[in-house]
């Protein structure tokens, strides 16, 4: 039996979203034909739509189905967005120093449009120095990505403090949202966001499927990055996934119905985690503890010990873990996040847990990882 303990990469599908999926697979019409079979794919999207728009707090007609965060992040991260009937471009981009990838290397600006906002000890947004970069430059129209939660170390950003600031500088919030939404309250009225974008993945429908949501019908796109039969009202071409879709509303559905419960036996099972950690690795040190963390992550460094080393030997022992984000075409990098943290040591082991994490997953982890240990410290002590 293996310990699949890597739900920030990807969560497996839900039985929900597999029996929802295989029904749309059943379905022939194409959402934009006008016959009674384009006319019953539309109604699925629709409701689909409706279910994900309601739960993060927006009006239906206000979010964009994408092929997954990436997508969205790309699409919303551009200086051609506007407010109401000011079509003024934004000039500046601020994104927190640990955000993903998609972010970092994903969005419309050109690179000296973009700022870095710096993290804390702790790996939160430090609300100081985004104070500053939005007073230095006042004069600009200013975007500014910041994530609900980062995806290697667990840690819950302040958004809603830093909307307030954005706002007052009349800014906008843009807000990775991947990695919060179905494990915490994420919405527009929890975050303070302008717009959010996630992922069907990480919440356990099929890979393939995202969203970008709006906060209110005043923000629009100017410049689509795919063009084509005008789908998803003229902000994303191309004929929907149903099946993808589908899926994806039927894990989100379930996911914010058991948000509350989940969110206290993940935070269990973590903690028991990281109690097996300490018992094989005193000097273990879990990252982002003094912060908000999500309560299914726990990514911790162990002194004396390579992370990729034990991520490989775990791995032969029948446990999944990661070393940070799994967006890096499969290999073991140094992390962004954890330089920003001003960590020397930029490796780190990463646990995230999910629906289908059990006790007994845990407990195997921790056998595998005391015997792992108990080797490491005897090649250490024979050298």
């Amino acid at each position: 039996m293996r310990a699949y303990l890597d739900h920030n990469a990807t969560t497996p599908l839900r039985p929900q979203a597999r029996a929802a999926m295989l029904a749309a697979l059943d379905m022939v019409g194409n959402p934009s034909s006008v016959h009674a079979e384009g006319r019953a794919a539309r109604a699925a999207v629709e409701g689909a739509r409706a279910e994900i728009a309601a739960g993060v707090g927006t009006a239906t007609k206000n979010l964009v189905f994408t092929s997954g965060a990436t997508e969205a992040a790309n699409l919303i991260l551009t200086p051609f967005l506007q407010r109401g009937h000011d079509e003024a471009t934004f000039d500046l981009l601020l994104a927190g120093a640990g955000e993903h990838a998609a972010v970092l290397q994903g969005r419309r600006f050109p690179p000296g449009n973009v700022e870095s906002v710096a993290l804390t000890a702790d790996g939160i947004v430090a609300l100081d120095a985004l104070s500053g970069l939005l007073q230095r430059n006042k004069e600009r129209r200013i975007l500014v990505a910041l994530q609900a939660a980062n995806n290697e170390t667990g840690a819950v950003q302040p958004t809603r403090a830093a909307a307030d600031l954005i706002h007052a500088a009349g800014g906008l919030l843009i807000c990775d949202a991947t990695q919060a939404v179905g494990r915490i309250e994420t919405t527009f009225a929890s975050t303070g966001a302008d717009a959010l974008f996630f992922s069907s993945h990480k919440l356990g429908g099929p890979a393939g499927a995202g969203a970008l949501a709006l906060a209110d019908d005043a923000l629009h796109i100017r410049e689509a990055l795919l063009r084509g039969g005008g789908q998803e009202s003229g902000r994303r071409a191309g004929t929907e996934n149903l099946a993808a879709i589908l899926g994806f509303a039927a894990a989100f559905a379930v996911a914010k119905e058991t948000l509350a419960e989940e969110a206290e036996r993940l935070s269990g099972l973590r903690g028991l985690l990281e109690e097996k950690v300490k018992e094989s690795w005193p000097e273990a040190v879990f990252l982002s503890a003094g912060a908000p963390r999500l309560p299914n992550t726990s990514a911790f460094q162990t002194p004396g010990g390579k992370a990729h080393t034990l991520l490989m030997a775990l791995d032969m022992e029948g446990i999944a873990l990661s070393t940070g984000s799994a967006c890096s075409s499969g290999k073991v990098r140094r992390s962004h996040v954890l330089a920003a943290m001003g960590l020397e040591e930029t490796e780190a082991l990463r646990a995230s847990l999910g629906w289908s994490t059990t006790r007994e997953h845990v407990d195997l982890f921790g056998i595998a990882f005391a015997r792992i240990a108990k080797r490491i410290r005897a090649r250490r002590t024979a050298a």
